[in-house]
């Protein structure tokens, strides 16, 4: 089952190089970005994109980063992601822009934590002080560090951090080459069924907005379509909060991960549409705020201009 669950893990970054390296698509195809294979698992399930008068051709990223890379670099049209990884990537120079927004229910422990091993010593952010905390660079679980540590009365560079993707994070763990990994569900997941316990819970720190996010290209050439893929996936979040077993059997058959793990994955990620109004986007200063003070980025760009809301 180990075995099985790291080749699963692991497998992300091959289905993104093949994924994007299919071509760019026509005026007639959306080229959408899954993490994880989410929200390919959520509009199959839900069927939504039955009689879509498009094609959509789906590549699956393990991590936001990468799906924003891709983003950045026009390979894909559109995908969703968390509102930190966005805000560091647009803060950084992304061309890419939110176009819609989610909102999580209410938060189940786990859907974004600080892990580690079930034997470690450490029982709060302040004994890890000095140790290794691994993560993924201008994650929503980079971010779950600093404002803990912020919460804590602790500088960011209190930790020691590793920046690597979520595969090797946990192998890291499970060796001991890190003292916590700072994740997000289905990984949160995983790393607990193999026996991790939580030391920082997410809910605390962050409201669970995401956004998809949209090339420039698709936002100019593909407008039309783009807001029809949006209003069927925003039926479809509504059908995945009524049937959340159906969800995570697809879910697991898409990713390979064991239904159990699949879902714990869904329950934790309920969410629903969410309007781009002013309120969102003064709620997002403190996602810029916090990366800013970690000396993540020195750039200004205006906060406002990241949304294109169609």
């Amino acid at each position: 089952m180990l075995s099985r669950r790291h080749a699963i893990l692991t497998s992300g970054a091959f289905l993104v190089l093949a994924a994007c390296g299919r071509g760019g698509g026509g005026a007639d195809t959306l080229r959408v970005g899954s993490q994880k294979g989410g929200t390919k698992a959520l509009m199959l399930a839900a069927r939504a994109l039955d009689g879509a008068p498009y094609k959509v051709e789906w590549s699956d990223f393990p991590a936001a980063q990468n799906l924003l890379e891709a983003l950045g670099s026009d390979a894909v049209d559109v995908g969703l992601v968390g509102d930190a990884p966005f805000q560091f990537a647009y803060q950084s120079g992304s061309p890419a822009r939110a176009v819609a927004a989610t909102q999580s229910e209410a938060r189940e422990a786990g859907a974004l934590a600080l892990v580690v091993s079930g034997n470690s010593p450490v029982h709060s952010i302040r004994d890890l002080v000095g140790k290794r905390v691994a993560t993924t660079r201008g994650s929503i679980g980079h971010y779950l560090v600093l404002r803990a540590l912020a919460a804590a009365g602790l500088p960011p560079d209190a930790v020691r951090l590793t920046f690597l993707n979520p595969s090797d994070s946990r192998a890291a763990l499970q060796t001991g080459a890190i003292d916590g990994w700072s994740t997000w569900a289905p990984y949160t997941a995983v790393a607990m069924a193999e026996g991790a316990r939580i030391v920082v819970d997410g809910r605390d720190f962050s409201p669970g907005i995401g956004f998809d996010v949209a090339s420039e290209s698709a936002i100019a050439g593909k407008r039309a379509i783009l807001a029809d893929f949006l209003q069927r996936e925003a039926k479809a979040l509504e059908w995945a909060n009524a049937h959340v077993d159906d969800y995570a059997r697809i879910l697991s058959g898409e990713t390979g991960l064991p239904l159990p793990i699949a879902q714990v994955t869904v329950r934790q990620n309920r969410r629903r549409r969410a309007a781009i109004d002013a309120g969102l986007i003064a709620r997002q200063q403190v996602i810029l705020d916090t990366f800013r003070n970690a000396g993540e980025f020195t750039t200004r760009r205006p906060i406002t201009d990241a949304f294109a809301p169609i």
